[in-house]
């Protein structure tokens, strides 16, 4: 996992070190450039695959014509060397193997690739510009036009930035994000004139003109009526992608570890761990706490280890660690995290960093595969869904964000917000949203910055696209079924987990941030969310109304605090980035 800039035009080499420089978190291994006719590439590594001299970026063919800079893993990267047997290496990298199998197959190269990964080719011949980004976005990849009209691409907003283009917040992004508590669902940021390259999109360059276009669509490769194996045959199906995708993901050259949470997630996780690589595994094994038994799930993580040999990490978040904290990552995430689990995540990837452990693998996926969340138990028996999309809490009854608390004018700019409904059911059109426009893609975004933040590497092996297409295709009553959630994934786990983590439900909440926030951080919030009000107060944010839900907040007039973290989070942004 690293990062990269490129620049389609004339750029000083001193901005573009500036730019490289603000990503060197991202690779702080090494550092290179390309400077050829019309374009400019930098590249910071994390070394992960073959640490030497040989895999540094930007990387070329054997002739240089074709210079690659690549962020992320192909993990199916000896599979296809096999298949490039007339092309001559230089490395064991998978970062050469996409180049070579850019040569031999063009842009059909992206179908024929299994990982995570986000990279650009510059064809010297044909002065193209090709742009890639993977099927579920897990590698980033933001765009815009500098003031001079120079193309910029690069892995985090700030690089794009310090090669010249104005800090300005996008109005829209900030209302739809606000009224509706959605976000990372289309390819506009927070930032005026930056865009996200979708996932499963490419890019190319050429005379001037930019082509976008969408490679990997889920819904072509998912049965749009129901999968004919029987339930025996699909588990079996099912569980050897499982082990297949966990043995791919453990190709390293640096040490691996394992997220655990006690949740059924992660503990399946840890379980196919033990069956691939035996019972005499020794990877170390991570999770977070607050303090707090309410939360912390440590008696499930205790159940999981006990028949292994993992040495066991726990990393704490204490309150008194988030008012820095905060600041720290909200640097780092360029755009609003996701509140506390995200801190508290963090301590995980500080904590493995400093064991010199760089890659970390954990189980982002199997709840939008599976019905895991308690809504899908609640959807009306039709295919449309009738109504702009809002965010979704989780084990809360109220709504996410707090429309009523915007400035009416402000509030108008909000860009309602339809998923599509490419399937006859409305189960799957609400896995599908989850999946493609809301809740993989921002934890995807949170997650990238804050394992990068501490220059680690985050895998995630559940969200191998073999994985998705094949729970998709499962009928309704496979997922939930006399009302558990993830019936047959529970059933296919079975012999992976002990009875107590395979019979436990879905815990909604991560973290205290409810309490916390009106209790032993009331003050911290109150003083951000009163920056927030100095910044936007009667522009974005009505004033009164605000400070009138935050006082019933406070007096546990609420079961969620979504909306409360959103007006902290545009605090931090305002006074991190000085902007209005």
């Amino acid at each position: 996992m690293c990062g990269f800039v490129g620049v389609l035009g004339k750029v000083e080499r001193e901005k573009m070190s500036k730019a490289n420089d603000t990503i060197k978190h991202r690779g702080p291994d090494d550092e290179g450039y390309y400077f050829g006719n019309g374009i400019s590439l930098g590249f910071r590594r994390l070394s992960i695959i073959d640490l030497s001299e040989a895999g540094h970026q930007p990387m070329c063919n054997e002739d240089g014509t074709l210079w690659i800079a690549h962020n992320g893993e192909v993990y199916n990267y000896i599979e296809l060397r096999n298949e490039l047997k007339n092309h001559t290496f230089k490395s064991k990298t998978d970062t050469e193997t996409i180049l070579h199998a850019y040569e031999e197959w063009g842009e059909a190269c992206l179908k024929r690739f299994n990982g995570m990964f986000a990279f650009t080719i510059w064809d010297e011949k044909k002065h193209t510009f090709f742009v890639a980004r993977d099927r579920f976005g897990v590698k980033p990849v933001y765009y815009a036009n500098l003031p001079a009209g120079e193309v910029v691409v690069a892995s985090e907003i700030k690089a794009i930035h310090a090669l010249g283009l104005m800090k300005e917040p996008d109005p829209v992004t900030w209302a739809t994000y606000l009224a509706y508590g959605i976000y990372g669902h289309s390819h506009r940021t927070f930032w005026k004139g930056i865009k996200a390259l979708p996932a499963g999109h490419a890019m190319r360059c050429d005379d001037g003109k930019v082509n976008i276009w969408k490679w990997y669509e889920l819904t072509e490769h998912v049965d749009t009526k129901w999968d004919k194996r029987s339930e025996s045959e699909a588990m079996e199906l099912y569980r050897n992608l499982l082990e297949d995708s966990v043995r791919l993901r453990f190709r390293s050259d640096v040490p691996v570890g394992i997220n655990l949470s006690g949740g059924l997630d992660s503990s399946i996780l840890l379980g196919l761990v033990q069956a691939v690589q035996g019972e005499d595994s020794d990877v170390n094994v991570f999770t977070f706490v607050t303090g707090d038994p309410h939360y912390d799930e440590l008696p499930w993580v205790k159940q999981m280890l006990d028949r292994t040999r993992h040495p066991h990490k726990i990393c704490l978040l204490k309150p008194e660690e988030v008012p820095e904290l905060a600041l720290k990552v909200q640097g780092y995430q360029d755009e609003p995290f996701g509140g506390f689990p995200t801190l508290a995540y963090s301590k995980i990837f500080e904590k493995a960093r400093e064991l010199g452990v760089k890659v970390l693998l954990d189980g982002q996926g199997l709840d939008e595969q599976w019905a895991g969340y308690d809504y899908y138990g609640r959807l009306p028996n039709k295919t449309a869904l009738d109504k702009p999309v809002a965010g979704l809490v989780q084990g809360s009854l109220s709504s996410s964000a707090k429309s009523d608390c915007l400035v009416p004018e402000f509030k108008e700019l909000a860009e309602p917000f339809m998923s599509p409904e490419p399937f006859s059911d409305s189960l799957r059109n609400f896995q599908y949203r989850d999946a493609r426009y809301l809740k993989i893609p921002r934890a995807l975004r949170f997650n990238d910055r804050i394992s990068m933040m501490f220059s680690t590497e985050l895998r995630e092996p559940f969200l191998d696209h073999r994985l998705f297409e094949l729970a998709l295709s499962q009928p309704a009553d496979r997922k939930i079924h006399d009302g558990v959630h993830k019936w047959l994934l529970r059933r296919i786990a079975k012999d992976l987990l002990p009875t107590g983590v395979i019979e436990a439900p879905k815990r909604p909440l991560q973290t205290p941030q409810r309490e916390w926030l009106r209790g032993i951080l009331k003050n911290w919030a109150d003083d951000y969310i009163k920056k927030a009000l100095s910044y936007y107060g009667d522009t974005w944010l009505s004033s009164d109304t605000v400070l009138r839900e935050w006082k019933a907040y406070c007096e546990g007039k609420s079961d969620n605090s979504f909306y409360v973290f959103q007006w902290i989070s545009l605090g931090l942004c305002s006074q991190l980035q000085n902007i209005r």
